[in-house]
């Protein structure tokens, strides 16, 4: 995890709508460094084998209800062993109250005792969601990224051959400009990416021969995105006659960007091709292909049907 993605308690509390029960003095500066979230069932039965000090704790109705069934001595014992490990914070989901022996325990190893009224898968989803999405692998690629009829299409290519233009021009056509030059990549799934753009270039971006533009200013509030999902790579290179391109697209290739497999198209560029409309096509294409229709597949078996009946 790089120092840009350091997250403390305090940056949780109103994301995740929470409230303090029981605070100790610097607990809001606590950081976070685990994406996954406890519900410490097996640990309230003795259980710590395995179990990760490093995850916020969530007691949901079912630990609760547990905790109510012990009388006070044995319901303290308990805790004191669970609160002992000192984990970054303990979450009481429901709104529900909390038992005065989780307060003791809490102020005996200083740990932070906070409160949700969500339901508790909800809360658990939603902060783990919230957890990779801040302190997922990340990294900064030289590309733009584009939002094309609801796709998340990086473009990728040498310095020079059109990247930035060719964003222009889809923002002209009614598309969404996220980032230009430097796109940051983060992965917020195990199979999804997000870009964005870095806060001090976002909404700006360069046009060789003119310079620096705002596109925000320009074209308006409905020509730019904070961030998108990234749903396909399309790497722009100069012609070369000497290399065979894809005209049937049989064949689905990816590059691997932090562990996830992204779609990947390899588009040349030369004098009189339209790369706005080629990039529109590319992405209403990708879409059909992760609903379940590919073209190319349909008119292979269409030629192999003519084969057959001849």
């Amino acid at each position: 995890m790089s120092a840009e993605q350091k997250l403390t308690l305090a940056d949780m509390m109103q994301p995740m709508a929470m409230e303090a029960i029981y605070m100790p003095i610097g607990g809001l500066d606590r950081e976070i460094t685990s994406t996954d979230i406890n519900r410490p069932a097996l640990q309230l039965v003795g259980f710590f084998d395995y179990f990760d000090e490093t995850r916020i704790q969530v007691l949901g109705m079912v630990e609760h209800t547990y905790l109510d069934k012990q009388d006070p001595e044995e319901r303290r014992k308990i805790l004191d062993r669970f609160f002992s490990f000192k984990f970054p914070a303990l979450v009481i989901t429901r709104s529900m109250d909390c038992h005065p022996e989780v307060l003791e325990v809490a102020e005996k190893y200083k740990v932070p005792v906070l409160r949700s009224s969500m339901h508790t898968a909800q809360f658990v989803s939603g902060a783990i969601f919230f957890l990779n999405d801040r302190l997922g692998p990340q990294l900064t690629m030289h590309g733009v990224l584009v939002e094309v009829y609801g796709e998340g299409i990086l473009l990728t290519g040498e310095s020079g051959v059109g990247k930035s233009e060719t964003a222009i021009e889809l923002v002209k056509r009614g598309h969404r400009l996220i980032a230009d030059d430097a796109v940051v990549v983060k992965r917020v799934t195990s199979t999804t990416l997000k870009g964005t753009a870095p806060s001090n270039i976002q909404y700006f971006i360069e046009l060789r021969g003119i310079g620096i533009i705002n596109a925000r200013k320009i074209f308006g509030i409905g020509a730019v995105k904070e961030e998108a999902i990234i749903d396909m790579e399309i790497h722009l290179e100069n012609w070369d006659q000497n290399k065979i391109y894809d005209r049937l697209g049989m064949d689905t290739h990816y590059t691997n960007i932090l562990d996830v497999d992204v779609p990947t198209l390899t588009i040349p560029v030369k004098p009189g091709r339209n790369l706005a409309i080629i990039i529109e096509v590319a992405a209403m294409n990708n879409r059909q292909k992760r609903l379940g229709y590919n073209a190319a597949d349909e008119i292979n078996k269409l030629i192999l049907g003519i084969a057959e009946d001849d």
